[in-house]
């Protein structure tokens, strides 16, 4: 029985388990992601989140511990200096595993574990659809239904005062198209013109 043992040994020793998960945190620090299979992500997870936490705080102390789990300077040093800076502000939950298809081979499952902070291609995406708006048939007058009475009111007048500046514009055009016969032109196509009041 397997009560209370929540450690997954992934069917491995304890060195080879423990060189595998530092060469696989290398990989992730280095590449921001990896592909994996599902087991070995979820617990790389557990194995590489505290390394990220104690890279938060630069010390000499800091950077040896997390050296005696990586076993990489090229790793510790991108990891103090870039990834260090990105998650800053962020309270834990360094990863996300996204799940994908089954592997041919061996139908083994099969996941992306990736920074969070790195990403390129979810955030762009679900940004671009929340902006977007459905179109339905009607859409006008269903604005119009949702307008307040408070609106409604307001609209009014201005809807009255453009109409009453329309009359107001259209009355000296009116005055200049009323012209004396002794100035009215003499061609046809003037004539036409003056009547359509261009």
């Amino acid at each position: 029985m397997r009560h209370g043992n929540k450690n997954n040994h992934l069917g491995r020793t304890t060195s080879h388990r423990k060189a595998m998960l530092a060469n696989m945190a290398t990989s992730l620090i280095l590449h921001k992601r990896i592909t994996t299979t599902l087991a070995k992500a979820k617990v790389l997870r557990g194995y590489v989140e505290p390394l990220l936490t104690k890279s938060k705080n630069d010390t000499t102390h800091s950077r040896r511990t997390v050296f005696s789990y990586l076993q990489d300077k090229d790793a510790v040093t991108i990891l103090f200096r870039e990834i260090a800076e990105k998650i800053a502000t962020r309270p834990g939950g360094y990863t996300r595993i996204v799940k994908l298809e089954n592997r041919l081979g061996d139908n083994a499952e099969m996941a992306i574990i990736e920074l969070v902070d790195y990403n390129t291609v979810y955030g762009v995406d679900t940004a671009a659809a929340a902006k977007k708006s459905t179109r339905r048939r009607g859409g006008s007058t269903a604005k119009a239904k949702t307008a307040t009475p408070a609106a409604k009111e307001t609209a009014a007048p201005v809807e009255e005062a453009k109409v009453v500046e329309e009359v107001k514009a259209e009355a000296p055009v009116a005055e200049a198209t009323e012209t004396p016969a002794a100035e009215a032109p003499a061609t046809p196509e003037a004539e036409e013109n003056a009547e359509k009041g261009e």
